[in-house]
C-alpha cells in the first residue's frame, strides 16, 4: 500500500475522493475526474479509487466503474455476499443511473430527433428520447469502442435536454444508460453527431478543446439495499 494513500474517510475526502455513504453493507463514493476505477496496467496504474478506498476499508470489493475521465457516483460492496448482490442488482437492470453531460452543438428539444446514425424516435411524457445503437470494441483502435450492426451487441440511452446555451452552442444533458457498455454513453452520443465535450477519444478537435476534461458526471444512482431492501438515492451535482 502507498504511503501516499489515505487509511480514512477524511484523508479519501482531503484527496478529492468523496465519501457519500458508507455503512457495513456499502460504500458510495464520488470519484474525481482522471482517477482509475480499478487498477491499470504497469506501477503506474496501481493508484486508483478502488485501492484507495480499500486502504480504508479493506473489505470494499468493486462492483462497476466509471471511465478514467468521468466522475461522479460509484459503489463498491463491503464483502463477497454484497458483491454477488449488487452485481445481480446491475446485471437485471435493478438500478438507475443517470449522468449530465454538456455536447456539442443543439438538440432540439422536440418529439422527434432523426439522425443519418440514430433514430431516436418520439420522446416519452417526461421529454426522454432514446438512442438504440449496438456497440463492439473496436480493436484495431482500442480502448475506442464503435457501433456496429453485424457484431455489436444491444445498447440503449436515453436523454433529454437540459439546457442550451445559445452563446456556445452547446447543449446540457441528462443520460440514462439502459445497457452498461463500454464508453457507451460517449459513443452513442458521438454517433448522434453531438460528441461529449472534452472527449479525447471520440470529439473532434473543435469539442475537444472546448473543455478541460471530458464533461461527463455521474450524477444520481438508486437501487433497494441489498441487505434491508430500503429504497436509496444518492445524487452528485455536476461541477461544470
Amino acid at each position: 500500500m502507498s504511503s501516499d494513500w489515505p487509511c480514512s474517510a477524511e484523508g479519501l475526502q482531503a484527496q478529492g475522493i468523496g465519501v457519500v455513504w458508507v455503512d457495513e453493507h456499502l460504500v458510495v463514493l464520488d470519484k474525481p475526474a482522471g482517477m482509475l476505477s480499478v487498477p491499470g496496467k504497469g506501477p503506474e496504474g496501481a493508484d486508483c479509487l478502488s485501492a484507495r478506498v480499500q486502504a480504508v476499508w479493506p473489505d470494499a470489493l468493486v462492483v462497476h466503474r466509471l471511465d478514467m475521465a468521468t466522475s461522479g457516483l460509484i459503489i463498491m460492496a463491503r464483502g463477497i455476499a454484497m458483491q454477488r448482490a449488487l452485481s445481480i442488482a446491475f446485471a437485471q437492470r435493478q438500478t438507475v443511473k443517470r449522468y449530465e453531460a454538456v455536447v456539442a452543438g443543439h438538440l432540439p428539444d422536440a418529439t422527434t430527433v432523426t439522425t443519418t446514425t440514430a433514430t431516436t424516435g418520439e420522446a416519452d411524457a417526461d421529454g426522454w428520447h432514446t438512442i438504440d445503437l449496438p456497440l463492439t470494441v473496436d480493436w484495431p483502435n482500442r480502448p475506442r469502442s464503435k457501433v456496429c450492426h453485424t457484431t455489436g451487441k444491444p445498447s440503449v440511452t436515453r436523454w433529454r435536454v437540459l439546457g442550451a446555451d445559445a452563446q456556445t452552442g452547446h447543449t446540457r444533458l441528462a443520460l440514462e444508460p439502459v445497457t452498461g457498455r463500454t464508453h457507451q454513453l460517449r459513443v452513442h452520443l458521438m454517433a448522434l453527431g453531438h460528441p461529449i465535450l472534452g472527449d479525447m477519444l471520440y470529439a473532434s478537435d473543435e469539442a475537444l478543446n472546448a473543455a478541460p476534461r471530458l464533461l461527463l458526471h455521474a450524477t444520481d444512482l438508486s437501487l433497494h439495499h441489498p441487505a434491508t431492501g430500503q429504497f436509496m438515492r444518492w445524487h452528485s451535482a455536476a461541477v461544470f
